[in-house]
């Protein structure tokens, strides 16, 4: 309701301004009423209200004094009509001068009032979705300088806008929110695991409130991760009476009850001051690496997961060195030997804890990256490293046991090999003609992968880098182009046109092409032929 305070120094005409109209029919509500100007001034001191209604010839201050003194001295931005009995020019001149929104003469009658009400109603609503507007792009102007500074390339420019415009503490970490791909249906394309992204980050923003700014959307802007970034300050546990590990757990729960979306959090080293959270975020970039050889989790804590010891625990470097070596020659049998080395040498030293363990399995991870690295740095190594490790992890096994690290070396040689042989020169054209031909057949990018001989994780990467979207993606859009043209030039029933281009259920295919063409297929039918 928008809140209005009548203004004139005759007490029947206040009691006439109260009925004349179905005020809350109109979307309005008096919540005060004065008999001069300085009883107005007083009122709007510690009231706020929409809509002033005011009569122009008062004793002591007059309506336009009022208006003048209130816009001067910025005591409210209302709309403001002038009541008055005077046709002058004069007056109504003097009005406008001060942004009077409308001037009516008196008396006042039903109609001329409600036809001021429902022009201030629709300029308060433009008013609104200006507000909105502007606070959208301030809020995306605040986001780009926060990612600048987030990803470390910043100047005192991005640095400045972020420390004006948001409240830190001395306690920072960064942490990333993102979807549980492990947890999704395979079929599920991009464009809805974009729809879950912003989804996710409606219910961050819902839950941070104030803190709102604290959230922005895909800092990473990698092709597979579907993340919220989100600036974790020490005073937000604090002000919710919780523990840091009690406030992101809370969030936690609240994120999966609100957006029902499987999600992880990942969060990065603690750090004393905003200028650097790019070392914290560096941290998470490291953890999202390095997951796929943990026990799942919602919660993964760079503090535990990638611990540097020191309490003088030397890495197995020797036989790390020798696991390398023989990933990088693709040499099945050495890889298994130099596992078992490995895996003997932890146990040997420290027994093979936890820390130790994840300790070596880092390094060999980093190491693993560098090689990769210097055969492709276009390619996004540490999301293949991802890739790979969960397509060599099983039901049954431990997440980096030694027969998962065994499977994974093994896939990850392959993988090396294929880089050398710059396998992407031919590949993608036999399989785009086989897509052409066979779109009606359950085609996977998996077994394309093992029909052409090259990694899956890697033929993602490189499909995503020529097409500009996922395998299954290209996959649906290559059907649903052949559904229009079969549409359009037959007869053929809905149903068996989904059958012939490869959707054997029926609702999945309407959705589909909803959402790629904007309406039904029989619309679009019927809209082709018309």
């Amino acid at each position: 309701m928008l809140k209005v305070l009548l203004v004139d120094d005759e007490p029947f005409i206040l009691q006439g301004l109260e009925i004349l109209v179905d005020w809350k029919k109109e979307g309005f509500e008096i919540v005060g009423t004065a008999q001069d100007g300085n009883e107005a001034l007083k009122f709007l001191k510690s009231n706020s209200v929409d809509l002033i209604l005011a009569d122009i010839n008062m004793p002591i201050v007059s309506g336009l004094e009022l208006l003048k003194k209130i816009r001067e001295e910025e005591i409210s931005n209302a709309f403001f009509v002038i009541l008055s009995g005077y046709a002058d020019f004069f007056y109504a001149q003097k009005a406008i001068k001060y942004k009077c929104t409308d001037y009516i003469l008196k008396p006042i009658e039903k109609e001329q009032l409600l036809e001021i009400l429902r022009k201030v109603a629709e300029l308060e609503a433009d008013k609104e979705e200006e507000t909105k507007e502007n606070r959208k792009l301030e809020r995306a102007y605040l986001a780009r300088n926060l990612i600048a500074v987030i990803g470390g390339k910043y100047d005192n420019v991005n640095l400045m806008c972020v420390k004006e415009q948001m409240r830190f503490s001395e306690v920072l970490r960064y942490v990333e929110i993102e979807l549980d791909e492990e947890q999704l249906d395979e079929d599920i394309s991009d464009e809805d695991k974009r729809a879950y992204q912003r989804k996710l980050a409606d219910v961050c923003i819902e839950f941070l409130g104030e803190n709102a700014d604290h959230c922005v959307f895909d800092v990473s802007g990698k092709e597979r991760v579907y993340d919220i970034g989100f600036v974790y300050c020490d005073y937000m546990a604090k002000e919710s009476m919780r523990t840091e590990r009690g406030y992101l757990g809370y969030f936690m729960s609240n994120l999966k009850r609100k957006a029902e979306i499987p999600v992880i959090m990942l969060v990065g080293k603690k750090i004393d001051d905003i200028k650097n959270i790019a070392k914290s975020y560096s941290t998470v970039c490291i953890l999202r690496s390095c997951k796929g050889f943990r026990s799942s989790k919602e919660i993964y804590y760079y503090d535990e997961e990638i611990q540097v010891s020191n309490d003088g625990v030397i890495l197995c470097k020797s036989e790390i060195d020798t696991l390398l070596s023989a990933i990088e020659q693709n040499e099945q049998v050495q890889i298994h030997k130099a596992v078992d080395c490995f895996f003997e040498a932890m146990q040997q030293t420290w027994g093979v804890t936890e820390d130790f363990k994840n300790l070596n399995i880092n390094y060999l991870i980093f190491q693993l990256i560098h090689l990769a690295a210097k055969q492709d740095d276009n390619v996004n190594q540490e999301e293949v490293i991802r890739l790979i490790s969960e397509h060599s992890f099983h039901e049954g096994l431990i997440r980096g046991s030694k027969a998962h690290v065994l499977g994974f070396a093994y896939e990850y040689a392959d993988y090396l090999a294929q880089l050398r042989k710059n396998v992407s020169r031919g590949v993608l054209g036999n399989i785009e003609r086989e897509i052409k031909k066979n779109y009606a057949s359950n085609l996977t990018l998996k077994e394309l992968s093992e029909k052409y001989y090259v990694n899956s994780a890697y033929l993602g990467q490189l499909f995503r880098k020529k097409y500009g979207c996922s395998f299954k993606d290209y996959l649906n859009q290559i059907r649903l182009d052949k559904a229009v043209s079969l549409l359009i030039h037959t007869d053929k029933k809905i149903l068996q046109i989904a059958e012939e281009v490869g959707y054997h259920n029926l609702d999945y295919f309407v959705n589909r092409f909803i959402s790629a063409k904007g309406c039904t297929p029989a619309k679009y039918r019927r809209q082709s032929r018309s």
